[in-house]
């Protein structure tokens, strides 16, 4: 049983391909710069990644008719879409109705859908929503306090995002800890160029810090997070600028970026060691901000059993880690510096025996969980 896993992007094709059997990843890759130069559209990106699949030094496939699935993800599924599905023509038209909710993101994603229907017309496609995970939230985490005919009439909401993220890495904090994932506490932050927390409770998310879009919440590499809802305005008035620059400044230009110049927390850490003041103060700003998500979600969930820390940043950062996790040690959080500081690409603890709450890296593997994820449709129709 094999799954091919894609994530289409405007100008870029990702995918990974399984061998669920053996539940093992077999290869993956990119095509880069479609729509620039020698790969005109997702057409013929999909004809290169048949290419790679085929070629005879990676060896991932013998046959294209090897493939049983293909499972894409898709960044929005509006209240409408919440389970994985097989995609036919009514889920194309659920995806596309969500568009507004993402036009970033869903037109990329129903492109790569309807190309890849069209190339391989016999075998299941199956979306997945990076939202679905935290479809569970209650009212109460997921309305804003805006007049509510714009809930009913515009679905105006939190929704939250890198969802396949947080429900893999909730899996495996369960099987780490030992335990039934329906028995679990969890606060699980993804940090990368993008970051939110999530937080879990038996299992099901009930709050997590993105919003109807994935700016709000954390301090991120080009991604303000949360901002007093005035400041478009007071820029719109001082400055001229548009709704579409202002839009561009807060995703593109704001976060670590907007404070010290840099979104790579790797050069950010170097600056700030070399006593750069912008980008002490940007981590300060960064460190902060986790840290009072993991206060309120520790409020929230009335206990927490584990922190999970993954994606790039908080899988390979140790002392972003460690910062973060300092001077929380009287909500039970103990960092032991040695087993924090040993680099690992295994799940593993980083608490101090003493300490209440485990503590854990888990190297977060969306592709995987979304194989998983087609597997349980196609083992269910």
């Amino acid at each position: 049983m094999i799954v091919l896993v894609i994530n289409t992007g405007s100008s870029s094709i990702k995918y990974e391909v399984f061998d669920m059997v053996a539940d093992c990843r077999i290869g993956g890759g990119a095509i880069e710069g479609i729509g620039q130069g020698k790969i005109a559209d997702h057409r013929a990106g999909l004809r290169r990644l048949i290419d790679d699949l085929l070629n005879a030094e990676n060896g991932m496939v013998a046959d294209p008719a090897q493939i049983s699935a293909v499972g894409h993800r898709v960044v929005h599924g509006g209240e409408s879409l919440a389970d994985p599905v097989v995609v036919d023509d009514a889920v194309e038209q659920k995806i596309e109705e969500n568009v507004p909710l993402a036009p970033l993101h869903n037109p990329a994603n129903l492109l790569g859908i309807r190309t890849a229907r069209e190339m391989f017309p016999a075998v299941p496609q199956v979306a997945v929503f990076d939202t679905a995970f935290h479809r569970t939230m209650p009212p109460r985490a997921y309305l804003y306090a805006l007049p509510y005919h714009l809930y009913e009439d515009l679905r105006l909401r939190r929704y939250g995002f890198h969802g396949t993220s947080h429900a893999y890495v909730t899996e495996q904090a369960a099987r780490l800890m030992e335990c039934p994932v329906s028995a679990v506490n969890l606060i699980t932050l993804h940090l990368g160029n993008g970051a939110s927390a999530a937080a879990v409770r038996a299992g099901q998310c009930i709050d997590t810090s993105m919003g109807m879009t994935p700016l709000e919440g954390l301090v991120m590499g080009t991604r303000c997070g949360d901002l007093d809802p005035s400041v478009p305005f007071f820029l719109g008035e001082q400055t001229g600028m548009t709704p579409a620059d202002i839009n561009a400044l807060l995703n593109k230009e704001s976060g670590l970026k907007g404070l010290c110049g840099e979104a790579d927390m790797r050069e950010v850490i170097a600056r700030r060691d070399g006593g750069d003041a912008r980008a002490t103060a940007a981590l300060e700003v960064y460190v902060y901000r986790l840290q009072k998500y993991i206060g309120a979600y520790t409020a929230a969930l009335g206990g927490v059993d584990g922190l999970v820390f993954t994606g790039g940043v908080g899988e390979r950062s140790a002392l972003i880690r460690q910062e973060i996790l300092t001077g929380l040690e009287h909500i039970g959080l103990r960092l032991d510096t040695d087993r924090n500081a040993v680099a690992s690409e295994q799940a593993r603890f980083i608490h101090h025996d003493d300490g209440a709450v485990k503590i854990m890296v888990i190297p977060t593997d969306e592709e995987r969980h979304i194989a998983r994820q087609v597997m349980n449709v196609l083992s269910s129709r």
